[in-house]
């Protein structure tokens, strides 16, 4: 491997200067020429292939397969210092936030196994780059898009699944023997994954997979300069090479946007709350104020008491549990804001996780102790049991209700 960086400059060295193995691919497009280099995110291999072809080409733009978010992730040791938690539950992101912390324990346990943290060699590219004096860009798609377009893409019946799928990676215990440690230091192990979960849900891999191929592409067709280096995981190789042969800039817009909830979807999240004050007003003309007053309150013990239950199954603070059985039944007939978004922000009030839980939280998710261990893995909880609590209030006080104006 080349130690130090070559004297020559990208106008005078040719592109490439020699051949690569596998791990590289040349395309050539009007007049760029890129060298797109397929890793392992766990794989020190790859991570000294990305520094050789760097330090030997010295291209004129480094492109990686990161985001802003995912590349301070890597690259900022002391990110979890600087995360408002408060603020990603006030922006409704903490699901996202959850899935992020799932795929990447679900990477690191890998790379733990192989002796290498996940994304080394894409925060090596970007590290190189700049030591060379070389732009780096980032030409991946913010995961939250990725992650909402992917959620909205999957039918209602499948959504399960791909939670199943995602939680079940956590749990899984299987020690890797030699043989499998070798073919998975070949792989972009994530990729594999997603790739595994698009067999069965074709819809989530057009917003996983296919999107971000075209997406890349674009960008690393548009990176300054004319002699390019791309790192991207070894999953998207092929869609890349072939997306990059295309005329996809029409589609930018569009697959880098989170849709819209449904016009449907927002009917029925208001037709139940509606219906609900409706029937307890309707009740008490027909059968008097004390009987709309009873329903009412069985209402509110009916959503309090379930997610209260739930805040305390988590092990929240007590001023989370009330507020569980406070705003319960307040929340439950909107559909802005539900209960284990409150709940999970009074909890990171009252209780606040530390630095050191958010550093732990990688190993903590994968045992069930370490859920109701970790302060941070705390608020997930309270933010699902509270919420889950209430959406079993909200049926049950709406049966009731229901059943009370009909007879």
């Amino acid at each position: 491997m080349t130690d130090q960086p070559t004297d020559k400059t990208p106008s005078d060295t040719p592109f490439p200067s020699r051949e690569y193995p596998q791990d590289a691919t040349v395309i050539r497009t009007g007049d760029k020429t890129i060298l797109l280099v397929g890793t392992a995110h766990i794989s020190r291999h790859s991570a000294e292939i990305v520094e050789q072809i760097i330090k030997e080409e010295h291209p004129d733009t480094v492109c990686i397969e990161l985001d802003e978010k995912r590349f301070q992730a890597l690259s900022r040791r002391e990110r979890w210092e600087n995360l408002d938690l408060k603020q990603v539950i006030r922006n409704k992101q903490l699901a996202t936030l959850m899935v992020n912390l799932i795929l990447a324990s679900y990477q690191k346990k890998l790379g733990g196994q192989l002796g290498i943290m996940p994304g080394t060699e894409l925060l090596t590219a970007a590290n190189v780059a700049t030591e060379l004096g070389i732009p780096v860009e980032l030409c991946d798609r913010d995961v939250r898009v990725t992650l909402r377009r992917a959620w909205k893409a999957t039918p209602f019946l499948r959504k399960g699944y791909l939670l199943a799928t995602l939680i079940g990676s956590l749990f899984d215990k299987t020690e890797l023997d030699e043989e499998k440690l070798a073919e998975l230091r070949q792989k972009d192990v994530l990729s594999e994954l997603m790739k595994e979960i698009g067999e069965v849900m074709p819809q989530a891999k057009e917003a996983l997979i296919d999107e971000r191929d075209i997406y890349m592409a674009e960008k690393i067709k548009n990176a300054p300069g004319k002699r390019i280096v791309a790192v991207v995981g070894a999953g998207h190789m092929a869609g890349i090479e072939r997306a990059i042969h295309e005329d996809n800039s029409h589609r930018m817009a569009e697959i880098d946007t989170i849709p819209p909830v449904s016009k449907i979807w927002k009917i029925l999240g208001w037709s139940i709350p509606v219906a609900i004050i409706l029937s307890i007003g309707v009740i008490g003309l027909r059968q008097g104020v004390s009987e709309a007053g009873a329903n009412a309150l069985y209402w509110v013990l009916a959503n309090g008491i379930p997610s209260a239950i739930g805040a305390m199954i988590a092990w929240a603070h007590p001023a989370t549990i009330f507020s569980a059985f406070a705003a319960a039944p307040i929340t439950s007939l909107t559909p802005v804001i539900g209960a284990g978004y409150v709940c999970a922000f009074v909890q990171v009030m009252t209780n606040p996780p530390v630095v050191r839980e958010f550093e732990a939280v990688g190993q903590d998710i994968g045992s069930v102790r370490g859920w109701w261990r970790n302060k941070l893995l705390r608020v997930f909880l309270v933010f699902f049991m509270t919420g889950f609590g209430s959406s079993i209030g909200t049926w049950v006080g709406g049966y009731r209700i229901f059943t009370n104006l009909f007879t």
